[in-house]
């Protein structure tokens, strides 16, 4: 990998909203009064629309996300959720070849991400979201470890895994180091790095991580994840504010273009023009 070149990743929100699970940091939970608007199954016509604007600004990975615990196991291959992300993938690699397709669906069995895979999906993104030993404190109806069996399932059926967490909940410098050693376990080709940024209505209430502590961080997932793409994501904007040529000399080498799931992001022209500035160059394969 090129250092100087920066793999642009969108995401592509497919169903907001109605989440039955706790998630203490998750705006996307029924149980939080967050004020989003929940929609389900977004048209494939306008999955395609949104995929045009990023393949336009450079973008190669373009990720179809959706709400909820995951695919149901009782359901299998009929899971009506797997069936439309199967269907956009069909209608995105017909049209757009180039884009590396991620579906990031919650739990899933192999036979589920083997039928992805056939469809067009390239890599799914299932995060650990944090250590093994912290997640019961923010995370009470599903486990850690249905977590890392769906990753394990993702590698068995032969797709790319992306797979990182969110910094700053409340975990331990030691909980970090368990959750990047559960990295190096899995070995992803990406690991997303999101800073958490707290919000009145999310049981977390920490103060959002300083610069320096958020360097060390990405740091330390180089060095462990040498080869790895890490791609920051959600709240660098606060983070590191006008310092985010810092963060690429740390170790990134891949952002999230435009908007995450439930907040703004960066305007995609002024993130592209951010990376000029700074002698950046997009990449242009994916490795």
């Amino acid at each position: 990998m090129n250092p100087n070149e920066i793999f642009l990743c969108t995401i592509c929100n497919v169903t907001n909203g109605n989440c039955a699970e706790d998630c203490a940091y998750c705006m996307q939970s029924a149980r939080h009064d967050t004020g989003i608007t929940p929609y389900r199954k977004k048209p494939v016509e306008q999955i395609l629309h949104e995929a045009r604007i990023a393949a336009s600004a450079g973008a190669l990975g373009f990720c179809l996300v959706t709400s909820g615990r995951g695919f149901s196991p009782d359901s299998g291959l009929r899971d009506g959720t797997l069936r439309h992300i199967a269907s956009a993938a069909r209608a995105l690699k017909a049209e757009l070849p180039q884009l590396h397709l991620i579906a990031c669906n919650g739990r899933a069995s192999f036979e589920q991400l083997c039928y992805l895979k056939e469809h067009g999906i390239d890599s799914y993104n299932h995060n650990l979201e944090s250590a093994q030993s912290f997640f019961a404190h923010i995370c009470s109806t599903h486990t850690w470890e249905e977590r890392f069996a769906t990753c394990q399932n993702a590698l068995k059926a032969g797709l790319g895994l992306c797979c990182g967490g969110i910094f700053g909940l409340g975990e331990s410098p030691l909980q970090r180091e368990e959750m990047i050693d559960s990295l190096k376990s899995l070995m992803p080709h990406t690991v997303p790095i999101n800073f958490y940024i707290p919000h009145p209505a999310l049981r977390v209430q920490q103060e959002p991580l300083g610069r320096i502590e958020a360097l060390g961080i990405i740091s330390a997932l180089r060095a462990a994840l040498p080869k790895a793409r890490l791609m920051i994501a959600g709240g660098r904007e606060i983070v590191f504010g006008e310092q985010q040529r810092e963060m690429f000399d740390a170790g990134v080498n891949a952002i999230v273009l435009g908007d995450y799931l439930t907040t703004k992001g960066s305007k995609m022209h002024d993130d592209l023009a951010m990376l000029q500035d700074y002698g950046l160059a997009i990449a242009t394969q994916c490795h």
